[in-house]
């Protein structure tokens, strides 16, 4: 199994009503593998079931080197000058980005394959904390909540904890001083028995509050 990537991006777009379906086709029929060929991993493309006009999409990258050099060869190459106006043209706006590293790697947890079955949904959780996410907090998640969910089915897909480096590639913005826990999971439906498994004991550190992403993968995700 291929490990996470060191750095990775959370971007959630919101689109103009009823644009959503046009900038995923042209996502992935020519955003998708220029980006791959300038050395970015797209790791999960996503409809919001709950937020019909947004658009959910991970991407990640060696380091924060490869990050600066991999966004200035696709914003500066020729298929995103070939689409950008058509791209933008569905977007009210883009900025809603967190910069994260990955803190649980699925190959270290045990999962099913239930998850996986057609018309599993993915979810994402965004706790927000007020400081720094303590250690403690992806440890409880691993060791106390996540094998409640593996039972139920749940194939973890990644845990993720704020990456603070500095922006260096500004003309894309970031969200600064954030403070998260994310994680996301394939699951066969998230359901009251998972809803209780999430909320079954609280973390040593206690979150300001989170956001519970129900999320349907493009046809082209690799999540």
């Amino acid at each position: 199994m291929t490990r996470l990537p060191a750095v990775v991006e959370l971007r959630r777009y919101t689109l103009h009503p009823g644009r959503r379906d046009a900038l995923i086709d042209l996502f992935e029929r020519d955003l998708v593998a220029p980006q791959e060929a300038c050395g970015m991993r797209l790791l999960g493309r996503f409809r919001d079931l709950d937020v019909p006009d947004r658009f959910v999409w991970l991407r990640g990258f060696a380091d924060m080197a490869a990050r600066r050099q991999a966004l200035a060869d696709f914003y500066g190459g020729p298929a995103w000058r070939r689409h950008r106006e058509a791209a933008n043209a569905t977007m009210i706006d883009s900025d809603d980005v967190l910069l994260l590293r990955p803190v649980i790697d699925p190959a270290d947890v045990d999962s099913t394959d239930a998850g996986t079955a057609a018309g599993a949904e993915v979810i994402g959780v965004l706790c927000h904390f007020d400081a720094p996410v303590d250690a403690a907090v992806p440890l409880h998640f691993r060791q106390q909540l996540w094998p409640r969910f593996a039972a139920a089915g749940a194939v973890l897909l990644g845990g993720f904890a704020s990456e603070y480096a500095r922006n260096d590639f500004p003309a894309l913005p970031v969200r600064q001083g954030e403070h998260v826990f994310a994680w996301f999971a394939r699951v066969p439906r998230w359901d009251d028995g998972l809803r209780a498994a999430w909320h079954a004991d609280a973390p040593p550190q206690r979150p300001r509050d989170c956001e519970v992403m129900r999320l349907r993968p493009t046809a082209g995700s690799p999540w």
